[in-house]
Formats: structure tokens, sequence, C-alpha cells
């Protein structure tokens, strides 16, 4: 898969963008006002609230396997899993952190290459799914970017499928994961794509980034890009959502 390349159509208007068109020929009174603020200061933000990302999880938790896998087609564990194989060939034993681990379904893709299997969610209720695997050697209830900041031993290998889709500037996780790599190790990701630069809220509340974004911020993170495809990590309304999935190794 390496190398290859399709064509990645454009993407929407991102949501915030759409309400303020909408509110753009409406005089600001009392009711509408509020309305253009709010716009505002979503478009502003740089990733989405916590508090929201955790209740939407926590609501999710009952049926998220069967949901993601049967309904949204959900497949970016096993793309990083072929990527894993692609760029860290032949190795195994190695010591992972799973970033937005949810119920376990990226624990499970890789499994059987971990001697340690660490993961880190903002949901109880998804973290208690995951725990329920018997698979993690530790599970913490935080925020990524948060978590990243910690010190602690450092990983061979950290792995966050679908889950940078809820922060829109992604600068302070590549950090954090590259203080947390052994200096052979890799960080791999799966993210929705769009064109151009930056990055945007999409329709559905999830971040798109683009190809030109990604690399900049690996390169002023202290990365090199080992691999980058893309892939469809998921479907929406039956139709495979347009993504990337990432390899980064550090620099030497």
């Amino acid at each position: 898969m390496r190398g290859s390349r399709s064509v990645v159509h454009g993407s929407k208007p991102a949501e915030p963008d759409k309400a303020l068109e909408a509110f753009d020929h409406l005089e600001e009174d009392d009711e509408v006002a509020p309305k253009i603020a709010a716009a505002r200061a979503m478009k502003a933000q740089a990733r989405s609230d916590a508090g929201y990302v955790r209740h939407l999880f926590d609501q999710f938790a009952i049926d998220y396997d069967e949901r993601m896998i049967r309904q949204l087609g959900y497949a970016a564990p096993r793309i990083l899993r072929a990527l894993a194989d692609m760029v860290m060939a032949g190795r195994d034993s190695l010591s992972i952190l799973d970033l937005g681990c949810g119920t376990g379904l990226t624990g499970v893709a890789f499994e059987d290459v971990a001697y340690r299997l660490d993961g880190i969610d903002l949901s109880p209720a998804m973290t208690e799914k995951a725990r329920a695997r018997n698979l993690y050697d530790a599970l913490t209830v935080a925020d990524i970017e948060t978590a990243l900041r910690d010190s602690g031993a450092p990983y061979d290998l950290i792995v966050a499928a679908d889950t940078l889709v809820y922060l829109g500037d992604l600068a302070t996780v590549f950090g954090g994961a590259h203080r947390r790599l052994k200096p052979d190790g890799f960080f791999l990701f799966t993210v929705e794509s769009k064109d151009g630069e930056s990055f945007e809220l999409g329709p559905k509340r999830r971040w798109r980034h683009s190809d030109a974004y990604l690399r900049d911020v690996a390169e002023k993170a202290g990365f090199d890009v080992a691999g980058f495809l893309t892939c469809a990590p998921r479907h929406e309304a039956n139709v495979p959502v347009a993504g990337f999935a990432v390899a980064l190794s550090l620099k030497p």
C-alpha cells in the first residue's frame, strides 16, 4: 500500500462556516447574536471540547463495536496494523500506547505483536469496555494531550486510530508523542483528509487535516514521514470517508 495515492475529493464547507453563512443576512438581535458568537467560537477552536467527546462516547459505549464495524465499516485499526507491518517489518514484542483506545478494537489488531499494551481514552464507559477484553496492561481515563505530557517509560509504537479527528491543531499531540517514543519508535495514526492547507471542522464535528499540514507539523515536531497512504478509515451513509494513514519516525 505504501505510495498508493487516490484522488481525495474536495470537502464540504465546515459546520461553523455554514452556520455563519446562514446568519449573514440576519440582523444581530438578541436571538441571533448568541448563535453567531457560538459559531465563531467553534470556528476559532483548535480542537473539539473534551466534555463533548467524553459524553458522546459514553453514550456510544454500549453498542460501539456493532455500530462501528457493521454499520460504519470501521477499518482504521486494520489499516494501521498493515501500515505497521510495512514500516516495522519483522518487529514484535513491542511496547505500545493506544491513544483514544475506545473499546479496544486497536488493541485487538496489535495484540499479537505487543509485550506491553497501554491505553488512554477520555470516556470512562469506553475504557471499561476495553478493560473487559483483558488485553491492556494499563488503562487511563484522560485527555491524550494532557497524558502525553506526563513522564513515563518510552514506547516502541504509539497508535491513534480515528482519534485525531477530534483535534484540529495536532502540534501538542505530535510533540507529546515525540517525547514518549524510543529512538527507533514509530507514531502511526489515521485522520480524515482535506484538500489544500491546514485543517477544518467538518459537518459531523470531526476535524479534517490536509497532507501539507500533517507533513509540516510532523517536521516541526521532529519526525520523518516513514509512510503516508490514502485510505478510508470508516464509512458515512455508506460512502467511504476519505482519509490518510500516516507513519512517523523520529529524526536521527
